[in-house]
């Protein structure tokens, strides 16, 4: 393998600070090391790669590799943004008859939803857990039944329900018992999707809040391996979101295509970039539009969702739907960019980008914004990087990262991009930094319609070889699988 291989004094650190607990190592890619350690010594490892070296936290999920080696897996996936950009998974194996390893959460904050969520559906417990409530199943789902275990259950019938009660406790941490209790949900008329939120109040101040999602969970991930070829995932992860099924579906190609070593064609990796900065703007444009109608600004809300118009119009030139579903295959792209699509875009991108500015001027003058958004909602630098936010919220909290920039992926690579930050930790700082990404998303759709490269849109003629990396797993015997495309 002639590519340099990112992370190795990252490697050497972990084997110089933590001396013979590292049991493996593996590169993926040339960017993405995965190390197998000890179990017992896992929360001191996390901690160590998360504060020491710089890493911050954007999964963690486990896996039932029983049929491969006997155990469970719990993997955390660390984005290394202190020096060399890249990824480092720290793996444990969790023994099958004793399902349980020590929490990271105790020293990494960030932890807490993935281990609770990996509790749920896999039965590992992690020991010292802070919080042992249910995360994603809801409370009349049968104790000690996992959903994602490989032998789990017959997924064509749902289990008996064994409780009529909601029992999920909510906490008030920083108050006491004589506060008042505020419901709001699990449906609520000014929700966009169920989540049940108790705001803990003394007079007109909220001393806590607590919250409970996952109403929605469909489970998807059973679905894709139990009824679906590897091109039909594609197609259900476009739909795992009605607003970013396409950065979703992108997320599932790119990790089989890096799996597989499949190399895409610059001309299809700009098209998705370009796709996902559609995205980009039309969810932008709904929480502008969104910020608006919960402040009582509700002429600014009617703006903002008559220009979003603009971005969803796009999306129906460059892939025939108003929303970017059905373009993503393992490989490539579904189909081209026509010549008279690309300048119809770009019209339109000159259009919105008049009509954003002049909504934004209007915005950021009206008295009633910055009452109810400047100091309001404030999320601090420490807590912000102890829980590994993203997005808008990390950047207004004085943290300038964004995995397009940080770990280039599809065509963001040829693309110019700025990554905008903010230092007020409030409602408008995060209303600021989307503002910017507007301009910034189109900007780099005009770039990449203007210097869309030639060539293929797809690689054909692969196979698909399960539990097989390109680079460094071990070979296992598994049956070969035409693509069919």
């Amino acid at each position: 393998m002639s590519e340099e291989k990112l992370g190795q004094h990252y490697l050497a650190a972990l084997n110089e600070a933590f001396p013979g607990v590292v049991l493996d190592h593996a590169w993926q890619t040339k960017d993405q090391l995965t190390v197998t350690v000890k179990v017992n010594y896992l929360p001191e490892v996390v901690e160590f790669l998360y504060y020491k070296q710089g890493g911050w936290l954007s999964v963690l999920f486990g896996n039932d590799e029983r049929k491969l080696n006997g155990h469970y897996a719990v993997y955390y996936v660390l984005s290394m943004e202190k020096g060399t950009k890249c990824w480092v998974t720290v793996r444990v194996e969790v023994d099958a008859n004793k399902p349980e390893y020590p929490s990271v959460t105790p020293r990494v904050p960030a932890a807490v939803w993935g281990e609770r969520e990996v509790r749920d559906m896999y039965g590992l417990i992690p020991v010292g857990l802070p919080d042992e409530r249910r995360l994603v199943l809801p409370d009349d789902w049968p104790d000690e039944l996992y959903p994602l275990r490989k032998d789990s259950m017959d997924y064509r019938q749902r289990p008996a329900p064994t409780t009529d009660a909601e029992t999920y406790e909510f906490i008030n941490e920083l108050g006491d018992k004589k506060n008042n209790v505020v419901p709001i949900g699990p449906l609520h008329v000014t929700s966009d999707e169920p989540g049940h939120f108790r705001l803990f109040v003394d007079g007109e101040n909220i001393i806590d809040a607590d919250y409970r999602l996952f109403y929605v969970h469909r489970g998807m991930e059973k679905l894709a391996e139990t009824r679906m070829g590897y091109n039909e995932v594609t197609f259900l992860s476009d739909r795992v979101c009605g607003i970013c099924g396409f950065a979703h579906s992108t997320a599932y190609t790119t990790s089989v295509e890096n799996a597989m070593g499949i190399q895409v064609p610059e001309r299809a990796q700009m098209i998705r970039a370009i796709l996902l900065e559609v995205e980009r703007l039309h969810s932008h444009l709904l929480n502008l539009g969104l910020a608006c109608h919960f402040t009582g600004f509700d002429s600014g809300f009617m703006q903002f969702f008559r220009v979003r118009e603009t971005s969803m119009k796009m999306a129906e030139i460059l892939t025939g739907a108003r929303k970017t579903y059905g373009l993503n295959l393992i490989g490539g792209i579904r189909r081209d960019l026509l010549k008279d699509d690309m300048i119809q875009t770009r019209q339109l991108a000159q259009q919105m980008r008049r009509e954003v500015q002049e909504l934004v001027d209007v915005l950021l003058s009206t008295p009633n914004m910055e009452q109810r958004t400047v100091g309001i909602g404030r999320l601090d630098p420490e807590i912000a990087r102890d829980f590994s936010n993203v997005g808008p919220m990390v950047r207004a909290s004085g943290h300038a990262r964004d995995t397009r920039a940080d770990h280039p992926f599809v065509g963001y690579g040829l693309l110019p991009m700025e990554v905008h930050s903010e230092q007020g930790c409030d409602v408008i700082s995060r209303l600021k930094v989307r503002i910017n990404e507007v301009y910034t998303a189109l900007n780099m759709i005009d770039y990449g319609l203007d210097n869309l490269p030639g060539g293929p849109l797809m690689v054909e003629g692969f196979t698909y070889i399960p539990h097989r990396s390109r680079w460094a797993l071990p070979k296992r015997r598994a049956a070969t699988i035409s693509t069919g495309a």
